[in-house]
């Protein structure tokens, strides 16, 4: 059970997942023909950076509110009861420490990226470093989603969830 005030922040994250990996992926070829023609377009690489890291963490973010992300959860499917209950929560408990990790020294990464620029178009490395934060963030509330509902409602089959 996901909440629904939530679903439109879910889809934002795969279509700006969608938009990175077409991104990704054009800009990559533009770079290898553009080299090939011995004019390569520098900015290229930054543009393909950009798009891959805020790719690789809106779709963590993503992966954390759908359950697609690798846990432990064939361990936790094969319990019932009080034991299911305690890994469920120690494992999203760990997920929430992760995620607060990624906020807070984030953050701390994204300050200090304002003092080094990315060549060639001196753009502050800190432009990078905000997707860490902000990756930190979606985490942990989709990781509060997940812990309300399975101590409301108990922890799901994920794949049960998605065939309904």
């Amino acid at each position: 059970m996901k909440w629904r005030a939530l679903d439109g922040l879910e889809r934002l994250l795969m279509i700006l997942c969608g938009i990175a990996i077409t991104g990704f992926t054009v800009t990559v070829i533009c770079d290898v023909v553009t080299r090939t023609l011995r004019h390569p377009w520098l900015w290229l690489q930054e543009v393909t950076m950009t798009f891959f890291i805020y790719g690789v963490f809106f779709g963590t973010a993503a992966a954390t509110r759908r359950n697609d992300h690798l846990y432990l959860a064939a361990l936790a499917e094969s319990m019932s009861g009080g034991r299911r209950l305690f890994f469920e929560t120690f494992n999203r408990l760990v997920v929430l420490g992760v995620a607060l990790s990624m906020m807070w020294f984030g953050y701390l990464n994204f300050l200090d990226g304002f003092r080094s620029l990315r060549m060639p178009s001196m753009t502050p490395l800190a432009s990078l470093y905000a997707a860490i934060p902000m990756c930190g963030v979606l985490i942990a509330l989709f990781t509060v989603e997940q812990l309300v509902n399975g101590w409301k409602n108990g922890f799901a089959d994920p794949t049960a969830e998605t065939k309904a």
